[in-house]
């Protein structure tokens, strides 16, 4: 197969869903030789701000001189985003390459009575084989969904299990309380392991802490009171902080919003812990320059000037709180257009409460998803905020107007949907 056969052939998979458990990925893993247990990993499982903390981790690592897988979902732009070594993509031939091998494996495994693997199955396969062929030291590993269940956890071991910021989301799938999201993250938690968590809400700190027991791993909780922010704009944030007694000074991060400092001071702690109590060699030098280094594209991204064009991944409750700071923190005062589309699962309410008095206008529009809410949906809950709206179904459509229509200083924020803020970004730059 060539790299477009490929992608075909992960694509027509979707059709077999999401399914949690892991007996298929660990029979396609061992067709495959297991690659995954000849990995170094720190698993990254939570609701909000996954991809932001695995690029702090890998960023950090490879200032070191260290090769360093990074695995993401989704991808904004384009397929390989998702598996890189270095901060380079995987390549197409690669891609193609190891489908190819995966092909026969999943023909093989089906014809002994399994099912066939889903999407997201054979990516996470897909990328563990490359990470070990390519010899990496050590991987930063997104969980796709929840944990326990999820492809990623079916590695035995690992660095660190680490859980970012919880809220409600994917209740469908994960429950509907803080606590059984909290139990379906923690699955990623190893015997004997360590394991980092964000400074949680006390239902979700209770369940965590409480599996930490079971599997006798290390429960350390990230410090945020010792967070001091000397420096926080549109372009960059530079803070100290204490962790476990050792002081971090002019830390300076590229990322926006008070959130992406409490992301990088979980990083922090981390990389600390690692390296004390894992034993791996990592300057504060290193760290200073990873952290500098890294870009998370599509969280409070500014993709143009003139005007000011920015987007965010936001489609939650917890991701519209921090966007709702960053707005009232950089650009109050300013004129704001809101250009949002959204996946119907989404808890839509919740994101629309915390936004809608920050905009002036707002532009509807549909996400390229089978799962999305409709623009004229979507007016109809914003109409309700006493706001003038516009529904524009195509997504080229909806930026060319709000583009057309802006004042010269007037700021777009485009979000609700990672995959339409992607498309928005090919579409701008």
């Amino acid at each position: 197969m060539n790299y477009q056969e490929s992608l075909k052939f992960i694509e027509e998979s979707h059709k077999f869903g999401i399914r949690l458990g892991l007996e298929n990925s660990l029979k396609l893993l061992e067709l495959l030789g297991n690659p995954q247990d000849k990995l170094k990993i720190i698993h990254v499982a939570g609701t909000n701000g996954k991809g932001s903390v695995c690029s702090f981790i890998a960023n950090s690592l490879q200032a070191q001189g260290y090769k360093v897988g990074l695995y993401t979902s989704p991808y904004l732009e384009k397929f390989t985003e998702r598996i890189r070594i270095n901060g380079e993509n995987i390549p197409e031939e690669d891609v193609a390459r190891i489908v190819t091998l995966m092909r026969e494996k999943i023909e093989q495994m089906v014809k002994e009575g399994f099912a066939y693997p889903t999407e997201f199955e054979i990516e996470t396969a897909m990328a563990f084989y490359y990470y070990w062929e390519q010899g990496v030291d050590y991987v930063a590993l997104e969980v796709g969904l929840g944990g326990r269940y999820d492809a990623t956890n079916v590695i035995k071991d690992c660095l660190a299990s680490v859980i970012v910021s919880l809220s409600l989301d994917h209740i469908g799938i994960l429950g509907d309380t803080l606590g059984k999201i909290a139990y379906e993250k923690a699955g990623i938690i190893k015997p004997n392991g360590l394991t980092i968590s964000y400074k949680q809400k006390e239902e979700a700190v209770e369940v965590i802490k409480d599996v930490c027991k079971e599997q006798n791993s290390e429960y350390i909780e990230v410090d945020f009171d010792s967070i001091n922010v000397k420096k926080s704009d549109i372009s960059s944030q530079i803070f100290d902080c204490t962790i476990d007694g050792e002081k971090f000074e002019n830390m300076e991060i590229q990322l926006i919003g008070d959130h992406q400092v409490n992301n990088a001071v979980l990083a922090l702690t981390v990389l600390k812990a690692i390296r004390d109590k894992r034993g791996v060699v990592l300057s504060n030098e290193a760290i200073k320059k990873g952290f500098h280094d890294t870009k998370w594209p599509g969280r409070i991204e500014k993709i143009k000037d003139n005007p000011v064009f920015i987007i965010d991944g936001a489609h939650n409750e917890d991701g519209a709180r921090s966007l709702a700071n960053a707005l009232e923190k950089n650009f109050k005062g300013k004129k704001l257009t809101f250009l949002i589309g959204m996946l119907a699962d989404k808890d839509i309410d919740s994101v629309l409460e915390l936004l809608m008095d920050k905009f002036q206008k707002v532009v509807t529009t549909t996400p390229d998803s089978d799962r999305a809410i409709s623009c004229e949906e979507l007016k109809s809950k914003i109409e309700k905020y006493g706001k003038e709206v516009v529904a524009i179904p195509k997504i080229e459509d909806a930026v060319q107007y709000v583009l057309d229509h802006a004042e010269k200083d007037e700021v777009i924020i485009a979000a609700g949907s990672l995959y339409m803020i992607g498309h928005i970004r090919s579409i701008v730059k």
